[in-house]
């Protein structure tokens, strides 16, 4: 990963001589006998780089690679363009070192401010951090920012990420806060219920946009709403979806979170990930972790900065509002570059293909049995009926190298389709799923010898389709 120049044994003596010791072993005298290891660690013998190589390629044939991938619900399969992964690969660039000296890391701080800067174009917001753990870190984290001496409520969208309402849920037993979820209806945040859910002890309204279940919220009204209760507008959004939706800053958000994953990450198992933040001015003095600032040195010439940092967050943290001081640099960056090689009309065209190919793929799906079960507006997720129980149609598909939707129940599945996705692959998918369904009714029809009348796979196959035509 990186240039390595070994020492000689004669270097090592002379370094040690020059600290007055004579083997390496002096440097730990101070060190009371009883803790220091005096035999060799019970560890296997090490592989040369040939065996190690042989080694990993053993373990990752283990791994089932999907040649089709039609699920989302938080991680998305997009395309990375080699230039993103040369760039962001360069060994100089492979560092965890935290930039709090800025005359030893312009190249560092640079970098996050560009990040900074893509994310407020994107948002539409005046200012961003330095990035988060991940997209539900942000949304824990803007929950909190909200908080006021008598405002100490959050109303959260149960159309959130279930994993993103349970880390939220945890930021709020710690800090005190209390959670209340707006029900869904339809589909989408029920804004009547909203309303009167709101009340004087409100701090924030977070909705997600899209939905978990990829549906487009009314996202101005529900905004307008939590203005006119004196709370803060949160919202979560993806950010490849802002190709050619609305920034957040158009429809009153006072903060903007999201996963930014999508921007050039690949799955890579689920991370590392990456936490976007920004706010507007008003909130800028809240918002946690890092803000790379831009000014001058001494010769008037271009320089970045940490700025606005709380010393309670590195030092004093029992009066911190949050413990976040670290950033995802390396992850920051490859959004940066993503954003970069892309450009506007790059992301345009893969919000697009993405929204018109999920399109396409809902129509096919419903010729095979998979009806829409919402009808609203939606980008590029959205939730079917099964007409087979979900686990035994997923299954199906995997025999043909696909991996399918998130099955929500046995009745109901979260489709997901991406700009990787072809015309071709939609095509077999829904083929894919015919086949499957014919394939289960056939197997659970009374003429076949190996069926019994009430087994409990026909009877399931049974409910299926009643539910599928009711």
């Amino acid at each position: 990963m990186a240039s390595y120049v070994p020492s000689t044994k004669e270097e090592r003596q002379a370094m040690l001589s020059a600290v007055g010791v004579e083997k390496a072993e002096d440097l730990f005298a101070h060190i009371s006998p009883e803790v220091l290891l005096t035999e060799p660690l019970d560890i296997p013998a090490g592989m040369s780089l040939l065996e190690a190589g042989r080694r990993m390629e053993e373990m990752a044939a283990k791994n089932r690679v999907f040649s089709q991938i039609f699920r989302g619900a938080g991680a998305y399969n997009h395309y990375v363009p080699a230039q993103v992964r040369y760039i962001t690969s360069k060994e100089e660039f492979l560092t965890s070192y935290t930039p709090y000296q800025a005359e030893i890391s312009q190249g560092v701080l640079q970098s996050i401010f560009e990040y900074q800067t893509m994310i407020c174009e994107l948002t539409g917001m005046d200012v961003s951090n330095a990035s988060v753990y991940d997209g539900a870190t942000a949304a824990a984290e803007a929950v909190a920012m909200c908080r006021e001496r008598k405002r100490d409520t959050a109303l959260v969208s149960e159309l959130m990420h279930p994993d993103t309402l349970e880390v939220i849920g945890t930021y709020c037993e710690a800090n005190g806060m209390k959670v209340e979820l707006i029900p869904e209806k339809d589909g989408v945040t029920d804004l009547e219920k909203m309303k009167a859910m709101m009340s004087e002890t409100t701090a924030c309204v977070l909705v997600s946009q899209p939905n978990f279940y990829g549906r487009l919220e009314d996202a101005a009204a529900l905004g307008a709403a939590a203005h006119e209760g004196g709370a803060k507008y949160i919202v979560s959004v993806n950010p490849i979806s802002l190709g050619i939706l609305k920034p957040p800053a158009e429809y009153g958000a006072d903060i903007a979170v999201g996963e930014g994953q999508p921007l050039g990450m690949p799955l890579s198992f689920g991370g590392p990930y990456l936490g976007f933040m920004a706010a507007t001015k008003q909130m800028m003095r809240k918002l946690p972790g890092r803000i790379v600032g831009q000014t001058e040195d001494v010769d008037g010439r271009r320089a970045f900065v940490l700025t606005l940092q709380a010393r309670e967050q590195h030092i004093r943290r029992e009066k911190a509002s949050s413990n976040i001081c670290s950033n995802q640099a390396l992850c920051a960056m490859t959004a940066a570059v993503y954003l970069t090689v892309m450009g506007p009309e790059g992301l345009a065209e893969t919000a697009r293909q993405c929204m018109s190919k999920a399109h396409y793929a809902a129509a096919a799906l419903e010729k095979a049995g998979c009806m829409l079960k919402y009808k609203g507006e939606y980008f590029h997720e959205f939730v079917t009926t099964a007409p087979i129980p979900a686990s035994r149609l997923m299954a199906a598909l995997e025999e043909k190298g696909i991996l399918g939707g998130l099955p929500l129940s046995e009745d109901e599945i979260l489709w997901c389709v991406t700009e990787v996705s072809t015309r071709a692959d939609i095509d077999r998918l829904a083929a894919a799923v015919t086949e499957a369904v014919k394939t289960e009714t056939a197997s659970g029809a009374s003429g076949d010898p190996n069926a019994e009348a009430d087994s409990e796979p026909a009877s399931e196959v049974r409910k299926a389709e009643e539910e599928v035509r009711a």
